[in-house]
């Protein structure tokens, strides 16, 4: 990622959805002006979901998500259609591609005017309350008097819906679908801010930032830049310092530090340092509340206490890196599980994209902060716990948990806050 661009989780995703063939991948490639997805006649082309980062005018930094076609068939076909509806759980927007030549009077006879397919994935977008666009591609191949007639009777029959008529092949009707498109777009919401609302102009954080074996070369990782970034977007100051330095930081800074914030794996020594008359929290536990759901990670971390020999533990992340020798997910969670409970559990990972649809088999799902995913990616996974009656915290909660001091670690936040002094 350019050390310029805006992360991918916090983009508007922009989904495509749409029979084989429909176009979607010429509707990307027109829209964006590039030709980032392959385009062929060959029907199933696109067999994955592929992902296009963009900064386009009028819409700003966006995510589009080109996905195999609805219609796909065979065994491996519904896999691929699985994949494409597993895009809703990230997607900000939907555009459901049609070719407008195969609308036969028949088809804009039905109630909805649309085929089946199309129809049904329009039900799966509103029951997720995805705000979205139908847009009628290769208008080219009839005229203009017969694309406008059949946009006039599908409007007549779904009030309210964002209806265009675009030819990806010709690059007609695009600036108007662009603009369709920034109307569609949410409002930013206040919840947005990692750290914002806690701090005012002139007020001083403290992060706490190791740099050791684990740590990326020559640059730091995106919750640190991310925090780093939204301290300075409220006129707020931020020193960044490492664990060995922190004593000496704090003595300089005397009396002016508002909080202090740390990387999750440095709890312990880090919660040693700080005086008890300022606030300690983690970048994990900042993001828990930034994109996830703090309350019920928090209360997931009470499972820990019920694990059994031989309980199955799950660890997600949200992106792929590199493992180390003393990687966080993969060995030093895994330890501290062991210590902290003293039992034989069994500990499997996921990373990236992939998220086990079914989670009863686990005890405990521990997952990392959620940096690089969407806000509507990171609350479904949680959502799924919730629905499977699997408990999940996340990293910063459970390592805060197992060190004794997660208490002191959500002190910022009274109304999750108040649920451990209750417990």
């Amino acid at each position: 990622m350019s050390l310029h661009a805006t992360p991918q989780g916090d983009r508007i995703q922009i989904a495509l959805f749409g029979k084989r063939n429909a176009g979607k991948s010429s509707v990307i490639n027109a829209i964006t002006g590039q030709p980032f997805a392959i385009v062929s006649d060959v029907r199933g082309t696109t067999t994955d979901p592929v992902s296009k980062a963009m900064e386009l005018l009028p819409l700003g930094p966006c995510m589009f998500i080109d996905t195999p076609g609805i219609d796909d068939e065979g065994e491996l076909g519904e896999k691929r259609v699985k994949k494409a509806m597993q895009v809703l759980n990230k997607a900000d927007i939907a555009l459901v591609i049609i070719d407008i030549t195969t609308l036969t009077d028949d088809i804009l006879a039905e109630k909805r005017g649309l085929p089946e397919k199309e129809r049904e994935m329009i039900r799966l977008i509103e029951e997720k309350e995805i705000p979205y666009i139908i847009v009628l591609n290769q208008a080219d191949r009839m005229g203009d008097a017969a694309a406008k007639e059949i946009r006039s009777r599908l409007l007549a029959k779904n009030a309210g819906i964002p209806i265009q008529v675009i030819s990806a092949a010709q690059k007609t009707g695009l600036e108007e679908l662009k603009s369709v498109l920034a109307a569609q777009i949410p409002e930013p919401d206040s919840k947005l801010h990692i750290i914002g609302d806690l701090i005012s102009p002139g007020d001083m954080v403290v992060l706490v930032v190791p740099v050791d074996s684990a740590a990326p070369k020559g640059r730091l990782i995106m919750p640190q830049q991310q925090v780093i970034r939204d301290i300075l977007d409220h006129q707020a100051i931020a020193v960044v310092t490492q664990v060995r330095e922190l004593s000496d930081t704090l003595k300089q800074v005397s009396g002016k530090a508002k909080m202090v914030v740390t990387d999750s794996q440095a709890f312990q020594e880090v919660s040693a340092i700080v005086p008890k008359d300022i606030p300690l929290t983690s970048f994990s536990i900042l993001f828990a509340r930034h994109k996830g759901n703090l309350k019920k990670l928090v209360e997931g971390a009470a499972a820990v206490e019920r694990l059994q020999e031989g309980d199955r533990i799950l660890i997600a992340e949200g992106c792929t890196h590199h493992r180390q020798c003393e990687d966080i997910g993969t060995v030093k969670i895994p330890r501290w599980l062991e210590k902290y409970t003293g039992k034989k559990l069994q500990i499997e990972t996921c990373s990236g994209t992939h998220f086990p649809s079914d989670l009863s088999p686990y005890a405990l799902v521990i997952h990392c902060g959620g940096c690089t995913l969407h806000e509507k990616e990171m609350k479904h996974r949680i959502f799924c716990t919730g629905q499977q009656n699997t408990p999940i915290v996340n990293y910063g909660i459970f390592i805060a948990y197992v060190h004794g001091i997660l208490a002191r670690s959500v002190e910022l936040f009274p109304e999750v806050h108040c649920l451990l002094r209750e417990n």
